[in-house]
């Protein structure tokens, strides 16, 4: 049975962190999307990512014990190897609020995973929290749509797939690999993941003769970088830490305050911040409360 520690202020203070990272990588996806497929956007965030990530995994890569390698391969495939690829097809046919809704679902699995299979122990008022807290990123992100919510659901599955390897993800990283450290997690992982992305960039897509269409496509690809080394190398190191010193739920969180920073995307870009927002905002925020509080 796994045990979690409460929450401290640099908890907090990550989370706030993931948030406003994880919040805007929608956009950088949408940028990326302008020139390449989202097979390589995918591909893409994975390769780079896992150039950062390479001098740390080359030191640890030996400290590994051989019988957890089976849980680094599951690290990397479903905590950044398949939701890459998920959540750039799902903006294919997606607006970026919806993918935030349907994202929005991680605690939720996070919690029912943990709670089936990995033995994690939750009060009725954390299980109540989760659900609050879904509720007040569904009605947050209905009230900035002018209260419609249209479903593609092609397109809403890929999402929901993603928020299912997330959840696993995030109980196999605080059940299995505790004993690591968080860049060593995320190093190792992103080695089983990093290397098949890069040669299928290079040699399976068009994406050299892509290079050649001009400005947009460097500006394309510099959202991707952007999107890669502090939304995935960095910001993937700091969840995985968060899981360690907390616990899978309270990572997961992350989801529900990130539709919070894609309205703030809409405000910057000349939008009108409505007061029934700020209400939907604090349901958000009394949901993850009550989902990560020791009753």
């Amino acid at each position: 049975m796994t045990t979690d520690n409460k929450p401290a202020l640099i908890d907090w203070a990550t989370l706030i962190f993931l948030m406003l990272v994880w919040g805007s990588s929608f956009i950088f996806i949408k940028r990326g999307l302008e020139v390449f497929s989202h097979l390589q956007v995918g591909g893409l965030r994975i390769a780079l990512s896992f150039f950062v990530l390479i001098p740390f995994a080359v030191k640890r890569f030996k400290k590994v014990d051989k019988s957890d390698l089976k849980f680094f391969v599951l690290a990397g495939l479903l905590g950044n190897g398949i939701p890459a690829f998920m959540f750039a097809k799902a903006q294919t046919g997606l607006d970026s609020y919806m993918a935030g809704i349907l994202n929005s679902l991680t605690p939720l699995f996070t919690l029912v995973i943990g709670i089936i299979f990995f033995g994690i122990k939750a009060w009725w008022m954390n299980i109540a929290g989760v659900v609050i807290g879904l509720i007040g990123a569904v009605g947050l992100l209905w009230s900035s749509s002018g209260g419609s919510l249209s479903l593609n659901i092609y397109f809403s599955m890929a999402v929901v797939v993603a928020t299912i390897c997330y959840a696993l993800n995030m109980n196999i990283v605080k059940r299995f690999l505790r004993k690591y450290d968080a860049v060593t997690i995320t190093s190792v992982a992103f080695i089983f993941i990093g290397i098949p992305a890069l040669f299928y960039i290079l040699l399976l897509t068009d994406f050299i003769p892509r290079m050649h269409v001009g400005i947009e496509a460097w500006k394309s690809l510099g959202y991707i970088c952007i999107l890669s080394f502090l939304g995935t190398s960095l910001a993937v190191i700091l969840l995985n830490r968060l899981i360690k010193r907390t616990s899978a739920v309270f990572a997961s969180s992350v989801t529900y305050l990130m539709p919070i920073i894609a309205i703030m995307w809409g405000v910057l870009d000349g939008e009108v911040f409505l007061a029934i927002f700020a209400a939907w905002i604090v349901v958000i925020l009394g949901g993850v409360y009550m989902a990560n509080r020791r009753w």
